[in-house]
């Protein structure tokens, strides 16, 4: 056997190797949500990379991948899930990733010292229960007044003052300013599309629209960049945000080759 031909094989396995370290990465960005909305602190490790991020307080997220790495995204409170990386997740503008809680189930839970026997009727008879006090049962005037969010929190601390404080001018120089709008405004967009998805079973948008049950985020957010959308949101018909969705869902096949 000729030198050329021993080399070949080598040349071949050599060649594999340093194909798949030259993969393009991406910083892909995302958000991981759920039922709860305790999202804050979530792990995502790149098992592949060893590289590793954590979720903000609104559950997005920033971490360096390549084509076929896993994701793993932990936290105490959820359990745990197990992403590969695939082309329509790279080529998503922003990553949605649903957690699902972890239910801790005990053998037997003694409640002392009240003596409860876990029957319903007579555990209520020989309880005493202390009436619910909230500021609505007692009839506060800001009982029903929306708590701000936390980056609503930051924009208004960023913008405060303006007279007796520089801060708000070297806000609004160095673009915080301009970034906290831009996060209260996704957060609340954000929020519209969920609550819209929320309208239908996800059994529907894999048999009526014929999206993955993994695409179902990426296509929301597909359909939440057009305009046309945060319209018919507004109108509060399903009838119609139904029809614009079925109408988008050809298009978002067709773009990423799921017919």
């Amino acid at each position: 056997m000729t030198r050329s031909r021993l080399l070949l094989p080598l040349f071949f396995v050599l060649g594999a190797g340093v194909g798949a370290q030259t993969l393009p990465s991406k910083q892909l960005e995302g958000r991981v949500y759920s039922d709860s909305g305790d999202v804050a602190a979530t792990h995502v490790l790149n098992v592949t990379s060893k590289k590793a991020s954590i979720t903000d307080q609104d559950g997005f997220f920033s971490i360096t991948v390549r084509l076929n790495d896993t994701l793993v995204f932990s936290a105490v409170q959820y359990k745990r899930k197990t992403m590969r990386v695939t082309q329509s997740v790279l080529e998503s503008k922003l990553l949605y990733v649903p957690m699902e809680e972890l239910i801790n189930q005990l053998d037997e839970v003694i409640v002392m010292p009240y003596n409860l026997t876990g029957n319903m009727a007579t555990d209520l008879g020989r309880t005493i229960i202390d009436p619910v006090v909230t500021s609505s049962t007692l009839g506060l005037p800001n009982a029903y007044v929306k708590l701000p969010t936390k980056a609503e929190r930051e924009l208004f601390a960023a913008t405060a003052n303006p007279i007796m404080s520089f801060d708000p001018l070297i806000n609004a120089i160095t673009g915080r300013t301009k970034m906290l709008k831009q996060r209260v405004a996704r957060n609340k967009t954000y929020e519209r599309t969920q609550r819209v998805r929320a309208f239908y079973a996800d059994s529907l948008y894999t048999t009526e629209f014929k999206i993955p049950q993994g695409n179902i985020d990426d296509f929301m957010y597909f359909c939440e960049v057009d305009p046309v959308f945060q319209t018919l949101v507004d109108s509060h018909d399903r009838f119609k945000i139904w029809e614009f969705m079925r109408r988008k869902s050809v298009v978002y096949r067709e773009n990423n080759r799921l017919d």
